[in-house]
C-alpha cells in the first residue's frame, strides 16, 4: 500500500499562523501565544533571508517549515531548518521529506552548499526521519541560551 500524501507546498501568508501555532503547540510541544505567533510570522514570510512553507493536503494546512541562512566565518554558505512540524495524522505519508526537499531546492537555487539543522535528544524519531532524508549526524551538542 502507497503510503504518500500528495501535499501543495507554499510560502506562508500571515493567514496561515493560527494553523502554524497549532502545529507548534500539538507537535512541537511549543507553548507561544497566538497573537505573538501571527506577528513572528509576519516578520518571517517579510525576511529575505527566511523562508516559511506551508504543506496544504485538501486546502488544510498540516505542516510547515522554517528555514534560514545560515552564514558563519567558518563554512561556505548553508540554509537552516529552524522547524519544522507535521500534524500527527498526515505524519509517514511524505509531507515532512516534500517540506524539506522546498528548503533543500532554495539552498541549490541560492548557491548553498547544503542545509543543516539541530534537533533536541529526545526527538528521536525526528533523528530517523532525518537520516531517512540523508541527513548525516555529525556531533552532540549543548543548547545555551541567556534570556535578556
Amino acid at each position: 500500500m502507497d503510503n504518500t500524501q500528495s501535499a501543495h507546498i507554499r510560502a506562508a501568508t500571515v493567514n496561515d499562523a493560527i494553523a502554524i501555532h497549532l502545529l507548534n503547540t500539538f507537535s512541537l510541544g511549543y507553548d507561544y501565544p497566538i497573537d505573538k505567533t501571527r506577528k513572528r510570522v509576519a516578520f518571517i514570510i517579510n525576511n529575505q533571508n527566511a523562508r516559511l512553507l506551508v504543506a496544504e493536503v485538501n486546502g488544510e494546512v498540516v505542516g510547515y517549515i522554517h528555514a534560514t541562512d545560515y552564514d558563519c566565518s567558518y563554512s561556505d554558505s548553508l540554509k537552516n531548518i529552524l522547524a519544522l512540524a507535521v500534524d500527527e495524522d498526515h505524519r509517514g505519508k511524505g509531507i515532512g521529506q516534500a517540506l524539506v526537499t522546498a528548503v533543500e531546492n532554495w539552498a541549490r537555487n541560492a548557491n548553498s552548499i547544503g542545509v543543516r539543522l539541530v534537533s533536541s535528544a529526545y526527538r528521536t524519531g525526528a533523528h530517523e526521519f532525518y537520516k531517512a532524508c540523508g541527513y548525516t549526524d555529525r556531533k552532540d551538542q549543548k543548547n545555551f541560551i541567556k534570556m535578556l
